[in-house]
């Protein structure tokens, strides 16, 4: 399974624990279980509004302030959503079981530095 191998990448590339966020559906919270990094902790912000577009900006707005009081040196964070929510924070489009790299800085915003692509 794709998660899986994401996980052995990651311990491979001397990344052995990490916060892992999850969005509150089964699929993502499965996915981010079976990477082996670590707690996985629901949160919201991470839902998709894809067929719910009313809650669009209140997700976007929690993820936004739970990314602004996340420590610039704290340990590694992973977030698995969805693509409607990484397109919206990123303006990046990636596939299924891609990733996009985040560096969080002092005055709380962030910025894209890089994706991952992991062979399917």
């Amino acid at each position: 399974m794709q998660s899986r191998e994401i996980g052995r990448w990651l311990h491979a590339n001397g990344i052995k624990s990490a916060r892992i966020y999850s969005s509150q559906w089964c699929r993502c919270l499965e996915t981010a279980a079976l990477t082996a990094m670590g707690t996985v902790t629901e949160l919201a912000g991470l839902n998709s509004f894809y067929e719910l577009p009313q809650n669009r900006e209140s997700n976007l707005n929690a993820l936004n302030k739970f990314i602004s009081r996340q420590p610039v040196d704290g340990e590694l964070i992973i977030m698995v959503t969805h693509y409607v929510t990484i397109a919206a924070i990123t303006n990046e489009t990636i596939a299924s079981g891609e990733g996009v790299l985040l560096e969080l800085r002092e005055d709380a915003s962030y910025r894209v530095v890089g994706s991952l692509k992991f062979d399917h």
